[in-house]
């Protein structure tokens, strides 16, 4: 008879479990209904939380992170249909809520108490209303009460992963043994679901008026992803993904495509269209670091190429070369420029490795820069008018179709940067269709083979530096491409704005550092990560003398606690992290496009 040794669960406070459950779902409740209360005596404060019966502004974000936070505890009593958001415990989860919740309500009660009325004093304690101390209070007894309730995930997450893979042997099981599984019809509604969750996620994010409404929502979204993470519920839905990837890409696709039909502000849509135009840089880059593995740090001046190439053949009446090229041309043009532009820096160059790499390109970055900066008619031939750059852009016409005008389409109005949005989502479709299928062939999977070791690709019979070409040449193209509409939006193009690092993206420090939050080697994983960063500088403007200091700070975190990014393939986190501690579907590839040997023996 084997003996089997129980797993110790503690709990970082001495209180008995079910006082423990009962009094966090009591300290949840209390924090919802305390957001149907009125917050403030004033209006002052941007949301208006004066209200009663009507929460707005941030008691909206306390009122979602609390209904989470009681939805999670009322599982922990084994409810019927909630288990299925647990599938990988549900205390751990409740913690993470509950700490995410008290947060975001103290935030909201700091930024009122420090907010300046007309007369330039503080607003005070003075001026929070009841409900204000009931969220505060109760959101304090949950995470404090979560605090009592024993961990149900060990250190090697057995609990989640043994439910997951009950859940994935589901998935894969015949028919007859698939009791437990759901219809393949429910597992695409699940799929569409979430992405409808979010759309409306993000785009709520973009439309926050006031920055003190944008940091709750990064607090409340930080936790509450990171909740359902701990939970199980996001690598439940990613083994769904990774089983209907065609229907994946579709709905993502989709939800892209209804985003502009949401915005009725032009500044936000704008966001939108530059967040595509970073997306699907960072994406170009992604081949080259990504699945090549090779350190890029002036890639960013492949999009000053296609974007100045476009410029000077788009009929704007500064551009010295005078002509004016269908818009079709001008995007082959920008492309076709970027191309040559890759080979030639490429070849003689990509025989290097590593650190000698990555100045090399740092340099060209740089000699890009300076040589468009130069070309003005005194240091230089006139042809991109120095600093002044190019500007005044016309906007393009498609098939009769003005970009630069507003357009009533199904009873919505879409103005400029909503049509430039659009055009922008066809070419990230196609930016995404090129990754996916290159990643996928021969050619990828030899990619890959270098990344992880040259030489023994190289004694393998793989010609390393035609390959390496081959992939500077894919992504310089790729840039080229986003160049070319980025040209269009911004109406100008100049030097300032293809450097190496800035407070503004897109520049070769961020379009990296985009790669590397979302997941190298992945496809989603560059997606995300640009528009994390395209998305919190533009709506933390006042923050903007410290972005750098804290995008350098967040960086840091990142190396330490998820080094193989927010979106992880199975290759990287074989190399980070203990086998048993995967939390991606055990059938996905060992990167989003290309499947390989595994290097678990490394």
């Amino acid at each position: 008879m084997t003996t089997t040794t129980p797993t110790t669960h503690t709990a970082l406070l001495p209180l008995p479990t079910t006082a423990a459950r009962a009094a966090t779902t009591t300290g949840a409740a209390l924090a919802l209904i305390g957001t149907f209360l009125a917050w403030t005596y004033t209006d002052t404060f941007p949301g208006d939380l004066t209200v009663t019966g009507y929460p707005g502004g941030l008691q909206v974000l306390t009122l979602i992170s609390a209904a989470l936070t009681l939805l999670l505890a009322l599982s922990g009593y084994g409810i019927k249909g909630l288990r299925w958001l647990t599938p990988g415990g549900t205390n751990s989860p409740v913690r993470l809520a509950a700490l995410g919740t008290f947060l975001t309500t103290a935030y909201t009660v700091v930024a009122v108490v420090v907010t300046k009325d007309d007369n330039g004093n503080l607003l005070g304690l003075i001026e929070l209303e009841p409900g204000a101390w009931v969220s505060l209070v109760g959101s304090l007894l949950a995470v404090v009460a979560a605090l009592g309730l024993p961990d149900d995930q060990p250190q090697d997450d057995t609990a989640t992963r043994n439910a997951l893979q009950r859940f994935r042997d589901s998935l894969r099981a015949p028919a007859p043994a698939r009791a437990e599984a759901l219809p393949s019809w429910a597992e695409i509604l699940i799929i569409a679901a979430a992405f409808g969750v979010a759309l409306y996620v993000f785009t709520y994010g973009i439309d926050t008026e006031y920055a003190e409404l944008f940091i709750g929502y990064v607090i409340a979204v930080a936790f509450g992803f990171t909740a359902l993470s701990r939970a199980g519920l996001v690598a439940r839905v990613t083994a769904l993904t990774s089983k209907h990837r065609n229907v994946t890409l579709a709905a993502a696709l989709v939800a892209a495509f209804c985003f502009p039909f949401t915005q009725q502000n032009e500044e936000y849509a704008l966001i939108g269209a530059n967040i595509l135009i970073f997306a699907t840089v960072a994406l170009g880059l992604n081949v080259v670091v990504g699945l090549a593995g090779l350190l890029d740090l002036g890639y960013v001046a492949f999009l000053g190429v296609g974007a100045y190439a476009a410029a000077l053949v788009s009929g704007s009446p500064l551009s010295p070369v005078g002509v004016q090229f269908p818009f079709w041309a001008a995007v082959l043009t920008g492309a076709a420029a970027s191309l040559v532009f890759g080979v030639v820096i490429g070849a003689p160059t990509l025989r290097l490795r590593g650190d000698y790499l990555a100045i090399v390109t740092l340099g060209f970055g740089e000699i890009f820069r300076l040589t468009v900066n130069a070309l003005n008619g005194v240091s230089g031939p006139d042809l991109t008018n120095g600093s002044q750059g190019i500007p005044s852009i016309p906007d393009l016409k498609l098939l009769g179709f003005d970009f630069g005008t507003s357009h009533d389409v199904g009873g919505f109005t879409l103005g400029r940067s909503a049509n430039y949005y659009l055009l922008m989502l066809f070419f990230t479709a196609v930016v995404v269709l090129v990754f996916r299928r290159s990643g996928e062939s021969r050619i990828g999977r030899a990619w890959v083979a270098i990344r992880e070791d040259e030489t023994a690709a190289t004694a393998m019979g793989i010609n390393a530096f035609r390959l390496k070409l081959l992939a500077f040449a894919l992504g310089a193209t790729l840039a080229g491409l986003a160049g070319t509409v980025q040209a269009h939006v911004s109406y100008t193009v100049t030097p300032e704005q293809y450097q190496f690092a800035g407070s503004v993206p897109p520049n070769s420090a961020f379009l990296l550092a985009a790669v590397i939050l979302g997941g190298m080697g992945t496809l989603s994983g560059p997606l995300v990560g640009a528009a994390l960063l395209y998305l919190i500088p533009a709506k933390l403007q006042f923050m903007q003398d410290y972005q750098l200091f804290l995008f350098g700070i967040a960086l840091i975190l990142l190396m330490r606690f998820r080094p193989e990014g927010l979106v992880a393939d199975r290759r990287k986190q074989l190399e980070f992290h203990e086998t048993g501690q995967l939390d991606v579907p055990p059938d996905t590839p060992l990167t989003d496009a290309a499947a390989g040997t595994t290097k678990a023996g490394a």
